[in-house]
């Protein structure tokens, strides 16, 4: 018999025959080429599916030439959240100037006899955002230092000096420098509770929120104890939440209903847990400061006979001053607000003197002040940490100096007037607001590039630039463009609302030439940081071109 043939093992088979059967490996796909000029840069940058998904518009402008660099839908309208503070900012500050100063008086309303006021003492308010324990002039870093009530406690000592010793009557938060109005239309309820969505008054403290500190109790099961900065038994507090063991994660929820003073506070905080400290927005700031204010000549040995009260601009006062001398609205704007216009005002408005005195009524003294810093220095706040209630001051603020009242209404018609003074086509903008947070806010991109074009003209342009956030280096881009070409080059201001982003400013080539851009995104889908990662390759894209404008 034959011998059989010799078996060999499977792997050992295998290995014999691979060199026969092993196949090519299959080329690699090869990635496109990225484009080295601008407009394919841009494009290669929005070509990714999901960011193509969005509306986009975008405009950049020569500075030096006047000629288009880029655009990408620049006339189509576009929700702008933030990026309409740069509307407000400059004409505010087209109207009031950089120098204007905010003053806020103590007022004895009645005569003083041995020291005992018999009357109401008042606040008076005339628009100052700054009455609270920010460090000011802004620093790279936004900082605040307790007590937060540094400014009333520096006017009731003053109050203190002037040998006052019991009011008979009221405290009073007078605001009647501006209308009633609290609120602009297109504002979510969702933020009124919080610092974002504050209400506006004349008399504003503490950015009109009050701190609510909430810190776990000594054993779990207890109540987390809360306490307020400042102080205040203006807020009545439901406190439900609950001190639970070490390591279990943290679960609490806040709530206020709009027009109520009651702050409902739940859930679970572990031992050992930090805390928090939510800064929840106040009803009435006018009758809020009153009731501090109170507190504060209470402690040093002022006695008051009454209550602390609100006193605003009657409503009859306001719609007198909103109307007068305002047209119909047209019927092809979706937003009426912005169609009135006042036919007897300057085109060009006069330079502002500082805010005027009332002319004291019979028995009314002066018993403090606090003078404010230029109007300039609260510019960098709105522009640089985004703060919307010191941007919609800065509207009333116009309005009131450029004569159309001191109201949302008075406010836009006065930016209105300023815009297309600045050469803005009258359907570039419907502005409903001053800080952006409402959603029925329009601007174009060619719009507010044609703005920031005029305002680098102006005697306040350089300073209006220098208000903006610097790439990599403050504000609200201290944390963005860091390691880019960018960095320290562009001045823009930022712009974040749910499915929104912008950024738009000014900026320097690498080869030293001025640029001003605005970019848009709306309707996107995306989590915010990837939107901001295309807008901030478009920008490092400007910085780095080298092509001439033709």
């Amino acid at each position: 018999m034959l011998p059989r043939p010799r078996a060999f093992p499977a792997v050992a088979l295998l290995l014999l025959l691979q060199p026969v059967f092993a196949q090519k490996p299959a080329p690699q796909e090869k990635k496109p080429a990225r484009p080295k000029d601008l407009a394919g840069e841009i494009s290669f940058i929005l070509s990714q599916p999901e960011l193509a998904r969005a509306h986009w518009g975008i405009d950049v402008m020569d500075l030096e030439t006047g000629k288009a660099i880029y655009s990408l839908n620049p006339a189509q309208l576009f929700t702008p959240a933030s990026n309409a503070k740069l509307l407000t900012t400059a004409a505010a500050l087209s109207v009031a100037g950089p120098d204007y100063r905010f003053r806020t008086t103590i007022e004895a309303e009645g005569p003083i006899e041995n020291g005992r006021l018999q009357g109401d003492l008042v606040i008076a308010g005339r628009g100052d955002p700054n009455i609270s324990g920010r460090v000011m002039p802004l620093a790279l870093k936004p900082e605040r230092v307790p007590p937060h009530t540094q400014i009333l406690e520096e006017m009731a000592d003053q109050v203190a000096r002037s040998g006052l010793k019991a009011v008979d009557g009221d405290v009073i938060g007078d605001d009647t420098f501006y209308s009633p109005q609290r609120y602009a239309d297109g504002w979510s309820q969702d933020d009124l509770q919080w610092i974002d969505g504050a209400p506006v008054s004349a008399l504003t403290f503490n950015d009109n929120v009050i701190f609510v500190d909430v810190a776990p109790g000594e054993h779990a099961g207890d109540k987390a104890l809360v306490t307020t900065e400042p102080e205040t038994a203006y807020f009545e507090i439901d406190n439900r939440i609950v001190t639970s063991a070490g390591g279990i994660a943290r679960k609490v929820g806040v709530h206020r209903d709009p027009g109520s003073k009651r702050i409902l506070l739940w859930g679970t905080l572990p031992l050992g847990d930090n805390g928090l400290k939510e800064p929840l927005a106040v009803e009435d700031p006018a009758e809020a400061t009153a009731q501090i204010f109170r507190g504060l000549l209470e402690r040093r040995g002022i006695a008051v006979n009454r209550k602390a009260r609100a006193r605003h601009q009657e409503t009859a006062q306001f719609f007198d001053q909103a109307t007068a001398g305002v047209t119909a609205p047209s019927s092809r704007r979706c937003c009426p607000r912005m169609e009135m216009t006042t036919p007897t005002a300057s085109p060009t408005p006069p330079p502002a003197t500082p805010s005027p005195t009332p002319i004291p009524a019979a028995h009314t003294t002066i018993l403090a002040e606090h003078i404010s810093l230029p109007f300039i220095e609260d510019v960098r706040v709105i522009n640089k940490t985004s703060q919307n209630l010191h941007a919609e001051l800065a509207l009333r603020l116009a309005g009131k100096l450029s004569g159309n009242g001191g109201s949302f209404e008075g406010g836009t018609a006065a930016v209105r007037q300023f815009l297309l003074q600045a050469g803005l086509a009258e359907d570039s903008f419907v502005l409903l607001d001053g800080s952006g947070l409402s959603r029925r806010d329009l601007v174009t991109p060619e719009g507010v590039v044609q703005l920031l074009a005029y305002a680098r003209r102006q005697p306040w342009g350089a300073a209006y630039e220098d208000s903006l956030p610097i790439a990599g280096i403050d504000g609200s881009l201290a944390e963005r463009l860091v390691s880019s070409p960018a960095a320290g080059l562009v001045h823009a201001k930022t712009g974040t609302l749910s499915h929104v982003s912008a950024l738009s400013g000014y900026g320097q080539t690498l080869d030293g030439r001025r640029f001003a851009f605005s970019i848009f995104c709306n309707n996107h889908d995306l989590p915010t940081p990837k939107v901001l990662a295309a807008i901030d390759a478009i920008v490092t894209a400007l910085v780095n071109n080298s092509e001439k404008p033709r």
